[in-house]
């Protein structure tokens, strides 16, 4: 299978070379890598220069937005921009973060469930952070629930879904709409990606309403934004968290934004999301 990755890259000059890496040892090689350096101030475009002179498959292009870190829109429109340089002649697409360790036969694994069944539209391992010394799962969600940081979706199911959503709640909407044209989700715990830097980290404080908003775009409603947000807070250990996403989705319902679904879409969200919380209970 053709495994074409596109990797934004902000500041990452202390793993991107680690994230390349990896890549450039896996058994089943991608076809075409394409980092995307999102104004970065530090050495990232250099390292990547040293994988692009050497590897004709492995490409850079540069794109410019703020020197805030933040997730959502300016990790997609990053995404985007390299997007853009590739040709359609790949089976899978792949959006991975510049801070992961993949394991050597990780698209080899990918390749092997995405042609096991046709029905399959999204596939990932999981993600693992050192903590005193060890490499532990990273359990800030449910597990059948694939990260935004090593996103891999068969073309066929990224086109129907409409690629994906430049706003936060993109990494979820994305499985949501999936689910709703009848694709297939896998978690494979067998893959253990190491995650150099924790979800979260080095986000301002610019981006903690925006949990929220997703919430209110994604048409969860009040009640499941608030059992969302409620378990949300609890992984984190942080009530200010809760009151973070409530007050973005109370002022993004009063501010009437935009939904990234429609209304028949938005129906079968929040039936899925019932589903699942009263299944759990």
């Amino acid at each position: 299978m053709n495994f074409y990755i596109v990797i934004p890259a902000h500041n990452e000059a202390r793993s991107i070379a680690l994230t390349l890496d990896s890549l450039v040892n896996q058994t089943l090689l991608p076809k075409h890598v394409v980092v995307v350096n999102d104004n970065s101030t530090d050495k990232t475009p250099d390292i990547v220069k040293t994988y692009t002179d050497k590897y004709s498959w492995i490409t850079a292009v540069d794109s410019t937005s703020s020197q805030v870190h933040l997730p959502g829109a300016k990790i997609i429109n990053a995404f985007y921009t390299g997007y853009n340089t590739l040709d359609l002649n790949y089976d899978v697409i792949c959006k991975f973060d510049a801070d992961l360790i993949f394991p050597k036969y990780y698209l080899e694994y990918l390749a092997g469930h995405f042609m096991a069944n046709d029905a399959l539209g999204m596939a990932s391992g999981f993600c693992y952070i050192e903590k005193n010394g060890q490499w532990i799962l990273e359990n800030l969600t449910r597990k059948d629930h694939i990260r935004g940081a090593l996103k891999a979706y068969r073309k066929d199911c990224f086109l129907q879904i409409g690629k994906l959503k430049s706003s936060m709640g993109w990494d979820t909407v994305d499985e949501l709409l999936a689910k709703f044209y009848g694709w297939d989700i896998l978690t494979d715990p067998s893959l253990k990606v190491k995650h150099l830097r924790p979800t979260g980290n080095g986000y301002t404080n610019a981006s903690k309403y925006l949990q929220g908003e997703a919430m209110y775009k994604m048409r969860y409603g009040f009640f499941i934004t608030l059992i969302s947000a409620l378990k949300l807070a609890f992984r984190k250990n942080s009530f200010q968290l809760f009151r973070d996403y409530m007050s973005g989705f109370i002022k993004a319902k009063k501010e009437r934004l935009d939904y990234l679904v429609t209304k028949d879409q938005g129906l079968f969200i929040r039936r899925l999301r019932w589903k699942g919380m009263l299944k759990r209970k």
